[in-house]
């Protein structure tokens, strides 16, 4: 069970609310076959627990914070546009793990602080595993605790002894050939690489030393909010590719301070190798080995 002393008032509210929901969605995963499914697009699901989910959540934070504006998977942003603090929500990452009987999927629910006219910042964060009841959670400054253990990215330096996570892309994802480039570059180098199907969890597995490091590009604002301060506040390191902001730019690559810099770099060599891939393309000249296009 989680610390409520070291709680802040509006952790506590996110807390509360996820656990609450969690039980719901607990409920319709047992009977995840009676479920009726729409299809959004391919590899991308959304179930009656799914919106009933966001609207629960919705309901319990407006309720504990109105002034509180909202970014959610489902319904998008709303609330005031001159919003000084933002929830960030998933009500349910992992659906297609959750829609095949799978527990691993999670609640994620990001506090974002607006700190300048064009700057934010996460303040704080949720993931929350109804599954396994797991519940991770951080706020800046404070750390990082999985229930009431406080958490701490792993210690190992070595690539060979390294398990990274990732999301492999699927049908309607455009940048195969980075991921593929990547992994070209990775695979001989470390212990494993693995595709779990939640990015809020991989994130919070980093923060707990499960992984050494994940990496994904072109993730939503809502799936990564919660999990970069989680690992930030366990002692990792986040950052896009480039210069950018991994949460502004939805590429994130995560890991402990020993391998964070080698992951990156295999990233930025598979984004490379896929632009000359794509250069060659156009030219029609013959394609680098190493990508899939």
């Amino acid at each position: 069970m989680e610390s409520s002393a070291r709680l802040s008032p509006a952790l506590t509210v996110v807390v509360n609310a996820a656990r609450k929901v969690g039980r719901r969605l607990l409920r319709d995963f047992v009977e995840v076959e009676s479920l009726q499914v729409t299809q959004k697009g391919p590899g991308d699901f959304v179930s009656q627990a799914d919106l009933r989910a966001e609207q629960a959540l919705r309901e319990e934070l407006k309720r504990a914070r109105p002034g509180f504006a909202f970014l959610m998977e489902e319904s998008g942003a709303s609330g005031d546009e001159s919003w000084e603090w933002r929830w960030v929500v998933d009500p349910l990452d992992g659906t297609t793990n959750f829609l095949h009987g799978i527990p691993h999927w999670c609640i994620s629910v990001g506090i974002e602080k607006r700190v300048s006219d064009t700057a934010s910042e996460i303040a704080a964060g949720v993931i929350y595993n109804p599954a396994s009841d797991e519940l991770f959670w951080a706020e800046k400054g404070r750390g990082a605790f999985l229930n009431d253990k406080r958490l701490r990215v792993s210690a190992r330096r070595e690539m060979e002894e390294a398990l990274f996570a990732t999301g492999i892309p699927f049908k309607k994802v455009t940048r195969k050939a980075e991921f593929s480039a990547t992994l070209a570059r990775l695979m001989p180098q470390v212990a494993g690489v693995r595709r779990f199907g939640s990015a809020a969890l991989d994130l919070a597995w980093v923060a707990a030393g499960r992984y050494e490091g994940y990496w994904e590009l072109g993730l939503n604002r809502w799936d990564c909010a919660a999990g970069i301060i989680m690992v930030r506040e366990a002692g990792g390191t986040v950052t896009a590719p480039g210069d950018g902001d991994p949460y502004q730019s939805g590429d994130v690559v995560a890991g402990n301070p020993n391998l964070h810099g080698r992951l990156r770099e295999a990233v930025n060599a598979g984004i490379a190798a896929a632009a000359e891939w794509r250069e060659a393309a156009a030219a029609g000249r013959p394609t680098p080995t190493g990508t899939d296009g």
